[in-house]
């Protein structure tokens, strides 16, 4: 039944033959040099929002409309779909669920019960979970418009902002990830590409392909493993900034270190949600920006973490009380933390352990 249901779906589109990477991609953008750069100065915004062991990004775009990218496991439902209300949304225009694990998928379902949806675009990949069953019955239920996400496809494209899809390339994968929608966002001479969890092979496919790379961005693919981000891949990319979701102290051990030491061979600076929490970044199509935004964080932060600390006590620590991190106050991620998000407390740590807060995994905050 759940096959069947996406099958019913997809049929139009899968009866185009197939052709590979190679000839679907050639119509796509090369780079952000071929789009203007806007000259109303409107801003696009991207939040790689802290999900724990999971993925789930939302992008605001320069019109007003929103994309969302996956919305990892059930439990972090909610959270989702309250930081998209806060940030002034009851609408999703553009949906990508980038394949069937629960840590993309997992809370899928609940956000577009949450929210109009516009349309939701997913790779041709099976799965026999009761999420994936439960996130097809939604999309039949509310009839939001299916579109397949495979190389070539294009989500959007105007005169300075183009979304398009560049991955996966081929039809079948012995590896779940490897069907991962990876997405490259182009927006006047700034760009963004967000991986899934899409591993070396499907990077290998898309460099064979000869689509441009270069980004200001990259969100590395399966939270920072090994398995992914291959050297060539990143090389071609040739980010600024590279991007790991993942969760605090998880099973897996993401972000490996052969993907840390990479990014460091490469000069690549890193922002991790389960060092920093959510990550929000701008571009106005010439320059990305990263630290200086609003972050839609929590406004409600308790006061007392606003005060200024009392003397004597030895302790100054800078706190996200969105992430609820404690950082020291010459960490690099305290210095970005947004207004809304910042706090100040001279408590020890082990009370702020108490109160829910862990330190900062970079700058490590002892007593």
């Amino acid at each position: 039944m759940k096959r069947k249901l996406l099958s019913l779906l997809l049929l139009l589109a899968l009866l185009i033959p197939f052709t590979g990477c190679d000839s679907l991609l050639s119509g796509l953008t090369d780079g952000g040099a071929d789009l203007a750069v806007p000259a109303d100065g409107k801003t696009l915004t991207v939040s790689f929002l802290d999900v724990g062991q999971g993925d789930s990004i939302l992008i605001e775009l320069p019109d007003g409309n929103t994309m969302l990218i996956d919305a990892s496991e059930a439990d972090q439902a909610e959270g989702i779909i309250d930081y998209i209300s806060r940030r002034g949304h009851d609408t999703l225009d553009y949906v990508v669920a980038t394949h069937p694990h629960t840590d993309h998928i997992g809370g899928m379902a609940e956000v577009l019960e949450a929210f109009d949806v516009g349309e939701i675009w997913m790779p041709d990949a099976d799965s026999d979970t009761q999420t994936y069953e439960n996130l097809l019955e939604t999309v039949e239920k509310k009839e939001i418009p299916l579109h397949v996400a495979a190389a070539g496809k294009t989500i959007l494209a105007t005169e300075s902002l183009s979304i398009e899809v560049i991955a996966p390339c081929s039809e079948q994968y012995d590896d779940l990830n490897d069907y991962s929608a990876v997405i490259s966002l182009t927006y006047g001479k700034t760009r963004f590409i967000f991986t899934g969890d899409a591993e070396a092979l499907s990077e290998a496919e898309i460099l064979k392909s000869g689509v441009s790379l270069s980004a200001d961005v990259l969100k590395l693919g399966h939270h920072g493993s090994s398995t992914s981000s291959s050297e060539a891949f990143v090389k071609a990319v040739d980010p600024r900034w590279g991007i790991i979701s993942c969760g605090e102290g998880n099973s897996y051990g993401h972000p490996h270190k052969e993907t840390l030491d990479l990014a460091e061979k490469l000069g690549i600076e890193l922002l991790r949600t389960d060092l920093i929490g959510t990550i929000v970044m701008t571009s106005d199509g010439q320059t990305v920006k990263y630290g200086d935004n609003e972050s839609g964080g929590n406004a409600d932060a308790d006061d007392e973490n606003q005060a200024d600390p009392a003397p004597g006590t030895g302790y100054h620590w800078v706190l996200n009380t969105s992430s609820k991190k404690i950082h020291r106050e010459d960490c690099k991620y305290a210095e970005s933390i947004s207004e809304d998000n910042r706090g100040e407390s001279n408590k020890s740590v082990s009370e702020l352990e108490a109160e829910g807060y862990t330190p900062c995994g970079t700058c490590e905050p002892k007593d």
